[in-house]
């Protein structure tokens, strides 16, 4: 299999040198610096201008459009990666020869469920977020997509989720998940202002999409399996806990660290 694991990032940072792996830097025309030789996501077709409301799904949109003749698109972050094994280091992201073992027996790779334990998916962005977007997307799903309403429901009630935006897929699992994420996303971005979002705020469309991941994977019912990850540098497991509290009590703080 040809297998093509994107490594998103907006920066220059030390990358997997194990086959399979394709650095791309994300909001290029404004990320681009001298000696950051990464795959652009700026070139053929492309929403790179969107990286400040899209995030890494920029990164994703560019290899829907322009990687061809892939059986296997991927995406882990700079810091976030899958790993065979520990410690957790770039020496030992998870090898393409054990991605197509596990690819042999299922369409789809997700990290480990983060769970929230004491908030449901739902309960856990309106505490965190604008309440509205979120609000919108159930609105375009009942209208647009109600085949998947119901595991939309039930995404929402949940307190675990694949989060991230990390994965690989079979190519066809890929080109699924992504006519339906960025066909939501667009209808999304045509119901609501963010023009007075703060900078974190604005990347709302990159935050809605975590959620989406499941919806559509649940409703396709495409073979999915979970591997290991971890976040170089740390989880930094005690402001999140400190984050959740605050936001519990109404003071929004950040979700992603």
């Amino acid at each position: 299999m040809k297998i093509e694991i994107l490594v998103a990032a907006h920066k220059k940072f030390p990358m997997p040198e194990k086959k399979g792996y394709l650095p791309i830097l994300v909001g290029a025309t404004k990320n681009y610096k001298p000696g950051i030789e990464y795959q652009r996501d700026d070139e053929g077709e492309n929403i790179s201008a969107k990286n400040p409301n899209y995030n890494e799904l920029t990164a994703v949109y560019w290899a829907w459009k322009n990687l061809k003749n892939v059986d296997a698109i991927g995406l882990v972050h700079y810091r976030r990666l899958f790993f065979d094994s520990k410690p957790y280091n770039l020496n030992n992201v998870i090898s393409i020869e054990n991605v197509e073992k596990l690819l042999t027996k299922y369409d789809v790779i997700l990290p480990k469920k983060r769970n929230y334990y004491i908030e449901t998916n739902y309960s856990h962005y309106i505490h965190a977020h604008h309440k509205e977007p979120l609000d919108k997307t159930r609105e375009i799903i009942v209208q647009y997509y109600p085949n998947y309403l119901s595991n939309y429901d039930k995404v929402m009630h949940r307190t675990q989720a694949h989060m991230f935006n990390m994965f690989i897929m079979k190519r066809e699992a890929f080109d699924s998940y992504c006519q339906f994420v960025f066909s939501v996303l667009k209808r999304l971005e045509d119901k609501i202002d963010i023009s007075d979002y703060s900078v974190q705020e604005a990347r709302v469309f990159g935050y809605i999409s975590e959620l989406l991941m499941d919806v559509w994977l649940e409703t396709n019912n495409y073979p999915a399996t979970e591997v290991k990850w971890e976040q170089l540098g740390g989880k930094k497991n005690f402001q999140k806990a400190v984050s959740l509290v605050e936001r519990k009590i109404g003071i929004k703080t950040k979700t992603h660290f």
